[in-house]
């Protein structure tokens, strides 16, 4: 991934450069990924459908590099939006287009909050970016853009005391127990705090 950042020119040459990755990777596979992501994916979602509240989920296509944004009315079902938007290592089909991570995009994409009045952000890297400040892709960026076009924004991080959970060790599958238990309390303490001024 760094030696990727590091070879591109700009964030939409690295969206390229990772998309190409991804499909060699795939072309390589064998070809049994798709149906498992997506399966993993429907039983883990405690509802299949779209919510009728609004809803967008990121990816971005592999071949061109260019940001996708799925919502209730852009064709595709809740599974594919969800498994295209969290493909990382191998890519997901949607219609005839192949996607990868959304995160991608922007690691958090709070800027697709734009327009509203208060907005909460969960970052569970805690705004850190792998990618140069000059991109403009990391959290601070994002939350300045927010806010200045009028929203107030209120932010949630892990805490330093669990950055062995949320940081270089997010990928590792072994730890999402703790992270899901220290997540679900870290949101208990900070609900109180935030409900205050979320009236």
């Amino acid at each position: 991934m760094q030696r990727l950042i590091a070879g591109s020119a700009d964030a939409t040459d690295m969206r390229r450069r990772l998309g190409a990755s991804a499909l060699e990777r795939l072309a390589a596979a064998d070809g049994s990924r798709q149906d498992r992501w997506r399966s993993i994916v429907a039983s883990r979602l405690p509802v299949l459908d779209w919510p009728a509240r609004q809803l967008l989920l990121t990816a971005v296509d592999a071949a061109t590099g260019d940001p996708v944004t799925f919502d209730q009315h852009s064709g595709a079902d809740l599974v594919d939006a969800v498994a295209a938007s969290t493909s990382s290592g191998l890519p997901y089909s949607v219609g005839d287009r192949w996607l990868i991570d959304g995160g991608f995009r922007r690691n958090e994409n709070a800027d697709l909050a734009m327009g509203f009045e208060r907005v909460l952000v969960l970052a569970p890297f805690s705004g850190k970016s792998l990618t140069p400040r000059e991109w403009g892709l990391q959290l601070d960026a994002q939350l300045e853009e927010l806010r200045t076009t009028g929203s107030t924004v209120e932010t949630i991080f892990p805490g330093a005391e669990l950055d062995h959970l949320f940081g270089a060790n997010a990928m590792d599958l072994s730890l999402r127990p703790s992270a899901a238990r220290a997540g679900f309390a870290r949101g208990q303490r900070c609900a109180e705090e935030v409900s205050a001024s979320w009236v």
